[in-house]
């Protein structure tokens, strides 16, 4: 399981993003995992679950997000990608991403997921 570090607070994450638009959701999120984590394989077509979180707006304003959650069978780990440099990566056992993060729904998933 590979988690990242958020921008701002730097906590253990899975790569996820705003959603793009005009791209289908399981396409939109494997371009996010490229952006923030420079992985690259094939996506789930439907979501393996969500959880829901507040996010910190640069307006320091809290919006409650629910994200939906996507497999990404990787299948190449890029050394140059859009935020590089700006997050830390860290490829860990099911068990152990699901105790690093804080999201408590996150963590149910995570510790239920079977690839």
């Amino acid at each position: 399981m590979l988690l990242i570090t958020s921008r701002e607070t730097r906590r253990w994450v899975i790569p996820k993003g705003w959603p793009i638009k005009g791209m289908k959701s399981a396409k939109s999120a494997a371009q996010e995992a490229f952006e923030e984590a420079g992985v690259r394989g094939k996506v789930s077509k439907r979501p393996v679950g969500s959880y829901a979180y507040d996010k910190r707006l640069k307006n320091g304003r809290l919006q409650h997000v629910r994200v939906a959650v996507f497999g990404l069978q990787v299948e190449g780990e890029a050394d140059v990608y859009p935020e590089v440099g700006q997050r830390e990566k860290l490829w860990l056992a099911i068990t152990e991403a699901a105790r690093l993060v804080d999201e408590p729904e996150l963590m149910v998933l995570l510790a239920t997921f079977r690839p």
